[in-house]
Formats: C-alpha cells, structure tokens, sequence
C-alpha cells in the first residue's frame, strides 16, 4: 500500500499487534458519537494502516526478499526456498530437505499531504478559515522481519512453519496539523505463524493447506487543531483508542504442473474475524465530560485474499511469471463501536471496494551461483476518489522492482531485492457527506487537499538447506 508500515515481529511468540486509529471530530460527533470513539479508533486505525502500507487497504506484500526482487509476480507458483508457502503451502512439495530462510524488508516511505481549511463549513466559524493544513514525510520507516522453516517427510508430504505479517502501518501527522480533528495518528503492527502441510498427489498436482495464528493490537488518535474554536481546547485530545485480539484463519494452495518448463499456482488466505477490545478516551464522547473514559469493542474483520499465478521456463537461462491478486476489501463497509457502557452506534462509514494486484517479473540465470530477477506490478486502491481519507490516503501504486541470489556454498543462498514504488497523486476531501464525517466537519471546518509520495523498499535474505 502506499504509505508507511510499520510492522514488529517477534519470532515464534507470535505477537500481533493490531492498531487501528482515525480522527474524527467535531461538536456533532462529539456529541453524538461519544459512545462510538473506541470503535472507530479501533477500525480507523486498521484503516490508517492501509494508508500506510505498501499493498491495498492496509494490507502487506512484503513476505520476503526473494520475491520483492521481482515485485512478486508469480509468487504462488515460485518455489525458491521455505519463504514460497507463505503464499501457497502447496509449494513445500517443491523444497528438498529441511530448509530455513530468514529475512527483512525495510521500508521508506515518503508520503505527505497537503490542503486547506474551509471553516465555513464549522459551527461556529473558527479562525483556521483559509489556512493550509499539511504534513510532510507523515508515515514513519519500518523493518519487516519473516522466518520460514520446511521439512520434506518423503516423496509426498511436507510440512512448514511460516512467521510473518500481512498488515500493518504507522502514521503520525502531528499535533500541528491542521485538520486534526480528522485523525493525526494512527499505527497497527500485525504478526501472525503459520503451521502449513502440502501433499504431492502425482507429477502433475500438489495440495497444501495451513492454519493461521494471528494477534493484533493497535491504537489511534484524534486532537483539536492549534487554533480551534473555544469549546475544545487546542492540541486537546478528541479521541485515543487502543485495543487487541487474538483470532485464527486458514489458507489453501495448489499447483498445477503443466509439463516441465510451465506450472500455475492458486492461493486463497480465508478472512480473520476479530473482536478488538481495549480503552476508549477523550471530549469526542462527551463535551461534558473531558476525562470520559469507557471501555468496549468493535468488530472486524481482515478481508479473504485470493492470487492465481504462473511460471514458465522459456531457455534453460530464462524464465517469466505473472500474478493476478485479489483482496476482497468490499468486506469492509462501516465500523460500528460496541462500548460497555453506552449503546453501540456507527462511527465512519467506509465503503471500500475489491482491490487487483496484476504482476509480471522475469528471472535469469547468470551461471550457477548467480540469478537476476526484475519485475513490475500496478497495485489498484482499494478506495474510491469520495471514500479516501487523510489517515488512509489510499490510491494505486506501481512497483519498479530488481533482484538477486548468489549461491555461496551448496547449503547456502543470499537473496537481496529493490523496490521503488510510485503512488499516484490523489485527491482527498473530508467531510465526504457521511454522517460521522459532518460531525468532525462541524467542530474545525472541511479539509480539501491531496496526497502524493513514493516508497523505498529493500530486502535481504538468507536461505539455509540441511
């Protein structure tokens, strides 16, 4: 996705972290969503994670650095190393011995936002009429951290073990920004394992499956502007939510070897449910009541993913392959907050749409020790122009990617992989007419503006065969 991750892996604890965070404001929301702040921190936060990750939505594509060399086209019929069954478990058929891959990806990026304050729109009209709200550089670096371990049984069966993340993101607009009241920070840290088992029915077909682990914990955060009107005091706070869960999934591949040069490969990772509890404070609950303080939960659900992927040796030294993904983001309609003590209501209505990821990537062999790899992928927002928010500043991506694995000894291959991803300038306007939206309008005014950036991803890894 396009803008900022931040993703932190503790390896075999299994630590998800999950922080969802937005920003919305205002006299009405203040008013009439008091008792909805914890779940629209909690959702918005999933959704501010979107806004700073490197694939749709806040979701993550950065499994390893093999495949980041080549923008991962292909990945669900690639079986480089153990890192292949975190995209199709089927692929451990593939992977002789017990092998390890271990691995990071750091990302940077380089996104911001600019734009204006129409205070006209605010009851009453507060001084911030006409100024620019912008923040630069607004989502923060991060290193994303994967392991990966396989064991071949026999002829037929496999196992693996997979430890990773598919989500995560951390944005932190600051206090000076000013349209605040629509969220300045929000993160999400997302780790989940993966226990993973393939079985090789003949030459020509393999079936895997795994079950999935996944624990999530995040938190978001809203504060009036520096020069907002009296009724809430600057730089104070509207809303801060956090809150975790621990849920389980499921995954399914196969692969289809067509003859000795082509095989095609298709993965689907099921949706995870969670129910993210946690606290809830801030004046956005209740204007009367600067201290407020409640706990509750908010449903959510990470959406199903699905890729169909293909692999085709045309020279002994030259191969191509290609990746159609599908996420289904429509999933993802509104957050509804459920406070322990105060009636549940909705608090954003988000109304994504399914995201495509297409990807073409080639791979040649130099000589025995040495492979290159290059690829590129257009990554389609999973928003619309009217549903794009300033915590999830979400438009399409194209990713520019180079690679390479050299073979040091027969146990031993170093992978490292480059990436430049280009997000395409978007428009941005809040509110966009939605009810919770007004709210946040009414207490400092609309915001109109756009959002550009670009990120650096660069990845390196080591594959070990026993």
């Amino acid at each position: 996705m396009l803008f900022g991750v931040f993703f932190i892996f503790k390896a075999f604890t299994l630590n998800l972290t999950f922080t969802l965070s937005q920003k919305t404001y205002s006299a009405n929301i203040i008013m009439k969503t008091n008792k909805s702040l914890l779940s629209l921190a909690v959702a918005c936060g999933l959704m501010s994670a979107s806004a700073t990750v490197n694939a749709a939505g806040f979701q993550l594509a950065e499994y390893s650095a093999t495949g980041l060399g080549r923008a991962y086209a292909g990945e669900a019929a690639m079986a480089d190393n153990a890192s292949s069954q975190w995209r199709n478990p089927a692929l451990l058929t593939y992977l002789e011995g017990t092998q390890v891959s271990v691995g990071a990806i750091y990302v940077d990026p380089n996104i911001d936002v600019n734009g204006d304050i129409d205070g006209s729109k605010a009851l009453p009209l507060p001084p911030l009429d006409g100024s620019k709200a912008s923040s630069k550089d607004f989502a923060n670096s991060a290193v994303i951290p994967n392991f990966y371990l396989s064991h071949r049984v026999n002829d037929q069966f496999a196992l693996g073990l997979a430890l990773g993340t598919n989500y995560g993101m951390e944005t932190d607009l600051g206090n000076d920004f000013n349209a605040s009241h629509f969220g300045n920070e929000a993160m999400i840290k997302s780790v989940e394992a993966n226990l993973n088992a393939a079985y090789k029915l003949n030459e020509q077909f393999s079936f895997g499956a795994g079950l999935r682990l996944v624990h999530g914990e995040g938190h978001f955060g809203a504060v009036a502007p520096k020069e907002s009107i009296g009724l809430v005091k600057p730089g104070a706070t509207l809303k801060y939510m956090e809150g975790d869960d621990l849920s389980w999934g499921w995954q399914v591949g196969t692969v289809w070897q067509v003859n000795d040069t082509n095989r095609i490969g298709f993965a689907y990772k099921s949706a995870v449910k969670f129910k993210l509890e946690g606290n809830a404070e801030g004046s956005a609950f209740n204007l009367l009541d600067p201290n407020f303080h409640d706990t509750g939960s908010m449903s959510l659900d990470l959406p199903a993913t699905a890729e169909i992927a293909s692999y085709h040796q045309l020279t002994d030294q030259f191969a191509m392959h290609a990746s159609i993904n599908w996420t289904d983001w429509s999933s993802f309609e509104k957050l509804v907050a459920d406070l322990d003590n105060n009636p549940s209501s909705v608090i954003k209505e988000e109304h994504w749409k399914d995201n495509y990821r297409f990807a073409l990537g080639a791979t040649y062999l130099v000589n025995p020790k040495l492979t290159l790899r290059s690829g590129i992928a257009y990554d389609m927002a999973a928003v619309s122009d009217k549903n794009r928010t300033i915590t999830i500043p979400e438009t399409d991506r194209t990713w520019l990617s180079i690679g390479a694995s050299y073979k040091a000894t027969k146990q031993l291959t170093l992978d490292a992989g480059f990436t430049y991803i280009i997000a395409k300038d978007a428009s941005i306007k809040e509110s966009r007419g939605y009810e919770s939206d007004d709210a946040a309008q009414k207490l400092a005014g609309e915001f109109t503006g756009e959002v550009s950036g670009s990120i650096w991803l660069i990845g390196v890894q080591a594959n070990y065969t026993f």
